[in-house]
């Protein structure tokens, strides 16, 4: 057992010294943790940050605790970063904060955050925040929607810039799981439905965040969702209970393995496995999390990954989130207590518990010998030499005024909305109405009039207008709690009040949809009222404009086929693309104007 009594006088203080290998840093270090100190390595939690980048004394809604009792009570150093904050220089000044107050414990281990993408423009937490002052990007499907890896290798080298600038080291995403299960909830932070083209785009992000050489430069990537979440049975998120299977009836477990491989080659040093459990394959049948099966047989063995394996959120404990009661992601070991879960995920393979905050429950295992010293130090290692390849033991302190001049800036902002128009893909053109010419007059929902004003003249009624330009989200199905309304699942048909509405305008104008496709929607009677309809992924309003006025091409094409009835959706296989029966449109589906 390491020994307890070692006192700040007592430290070999050789692990600061850069000249030696980190090898041995990490040992002479590792040595010197107390169980407690060690303990505190393996829970990566939410942490919230205070107003004007003070320390946070907590917050209960969320059942955080305050910064000093996460960082000098338990110990703790991995910390997922909530909400937005108004400015680069904020977050940059709490952050230094948070590592003066790390540097004031016994050995000073420098803190390590990690956030959910902060790039686009969906807000989710349980997935992913509003850029915020980062610069503003299409959300990952429309990453995929241009079809250039070098754009996203592009995004993900400027995303970097700007995390490193306010003190962020781990992105938890790319998130490469593919979108085979058109109901499915979370691929708005997929690359699509293609496993090459996940692939391929998933290698490139990861290059971009994690430079040419992993060192004090780069941003860490945590992959997700190991081995694939996309084949949810009826397409219902593993969040919640009713969503826990993963099915497979078309045989394609090894498909979704494909993109992880391609993230394995480019240098991916961190996964996730998700909360989803494997149904009807050679694996056990509990979470992914639980599951050693795969993260020692599949991912550490067969393909030798050493790297970091944190576990999605809330696998261990009972927590509430937004005001309600949930239960702990245990799928298929509900039976068991959280100190036995704790011990099966260890088992399986992972190193830290994602969203998990209360280190005395290890502590406990690790004095009852229920878990071994050994065990645990095979999981510091990976966790301590990380922080020492991204040179947060020589300066974990960020300048948090160039922060405010280097995140946002005039130049990546340019980059994002770049991207923002290459993404727009436009699937009908009836009559060549776009681009649309001169100075028209527009009747607009769901853009502004100022914005709109700069394309043509603003009026107030479709009979009044020469183009009517409707904005519409993909539907989905009104769940009981705020969380679970966060993400968007269920029937992927548009109301009759939405499509009578279309009709009515598009009866008067020329009328123009544009569909937040967050989901493959059933864009049929959409695209048989409107005369045109095009799709994005999170653009605003003057770089819509910008391609439906010819100012900018359209260049976007689907990331994913969009089905043509909702019967041919649950007819399909969730395991297998391009599945749905007659669908409207194909993957790769874009017109050029």
């Amino acid at each position: 057992m390491s020994n307890d009594a070692v006192t700040t006088a007592d430290l070999d203080t050789r692990y600061r010294d850069s000249s030696l290998p980190i090898d041995e840093r990490v040992e002479i270090l590792l040595a010197q943790m107390t169980v407690a100190e060690k303990a505190g390595l393996f829970f990566h939690t939410m942490i919230a940050m205070g107003e004007g980048g003070e320390l946070s004394e907590g917050d209960p809604v969320f059942g955080m605790a305050s910064n000093a009792e996460y960082v000098v009570g338990r110990s703790m150093t991995h910390f997922n970063l909530l909400g937005i904050a108004p400015t680069a220089g904020d977050i940059a000044r709490w952050q230094n904060k948070l590592q003066e107050l790390a540097a004031s414990t016994r050995l000073g281990i420098p803190v390590t955050i990690s956030t959910d993408p902060r790039h686009a423009f969906n807000d989710n937490p349980g997935a992913s925040f509003f850029a915020g002052p980062f610069s503003q990007w299409p959300e990952p499907l429309g990453l995929a929607a241009t079809h250039d890896a070098a754009l996203v290798e592009n995004f993900a080298d400027i995303a970097r810039r700007e995390y490193t600038a306010v003190g962020i080291r781990v992105a938890l995403h790319p998130q490469v799981d593919l979108a085979t299960e058109p109901r499915w909830a979370r691929q708005l932070q997929t690359f699509g439905e293609d496993a090459d083209l996940a692939g391929e785009l998933g290698a490139a992000y990861v290059r971009g965040f994690q430079g040419e050489a992993f060192g004090e430069g780069s941003v860490s990537t945590m992959t997700k969702h190991f081995p694939g979440g996309g084949p949810q049975k009826d397409g219902e998120d593993p969040h919640f209970d009713y969503g826990r299977e993963q099915v497979y009836p078309g045989g394609q477990f090894e498909l979704h393995l494909k993109p992880f491989e391609a993230v394995f080659a480019a240098g991916g040093r961190q996964i996730m496995p998700y909360y989803g459990m494997p149904m009807g394959t050679e694996y056990e049948e509990v979470g992914f999390g639980f599951n050693k099966s795969v993260l020692t047989g599949l991912l550490r063995e067969r393909f030798g990954f050493d790297g970091i394996v944190c576990t999605d959120w809330g696998l261990i404990t009972d927590q509430p989130i937004m005001g309600h009661d949930f239960s702990a992601r245990a799928w298929g070991v509900e039976h068991l207590t959280p100190a036995e879960r704790m011990i099966k995920v260890l088992d399986a393979g992972a190193d830290q518990f994602g969203g998990e905050h209360d280190p005395n429950l290890l502590i406990a295992l690790i004095e009852d010998d229920q878990v071994s010293e050994e065990r645990v130090d095979v999981s510091a290692r990976r966790l301590l030499r990380e922080k020492f390849l991204l040179g947060l033991f020589e300066n974990p302190y960020v300048d948090a005024e160039a922060a405010d001049d280097i995140v946002g800036s005039a130049e990546f902002r340019a980059a994002g909305e770049a991207a923002q128009r290459a993404s727009i893909a436009v699937l009908t053109n009836r009559d060549a109405l776009l681009p649309l010419a001169g100075s028209p007059k527009l009747y607009v929902e769901g853009i502004d009039a100022e914005t709109a004003g700069r394309y043509g003249v603003v009026v107030e009624t479709p009979e009044e207008a020469d183009a009517a330009i409707l904005r519409l989200h993909a539907p989905f199905e009104q769940r009981d709690t705020m969380f679970e309304n966060f993400f968007h699942a269920g029937s992927l048909d548009f109301g009759g009040e939405t499509i009578a509405h279309v009709r009515e305008v598009a009866s008067d104008v020329p009328t123009i949809v544009d569909v937040f496709l967050d989901r493959p929607a059933i864009l049929g009677p959409i695209a048989e009222a409107a005369h045109a309809v095009v799709a994005n992924w999170g653009v605003n309003p003057g770089a819509l404009l910008d391609v439906l006025t010819g100012a900018a091409p359209a260049t976007g094409r689907l990331p994913f086929d969009v089905p043509s009835s909702m019967a041919a959706v649950e007819a399909s296989r969730p395991d297998v693309p391009f599945d749905t029966a007659d669908p409207l449109f194909r993957f790769g589906h874009g017109l050029t104007l």
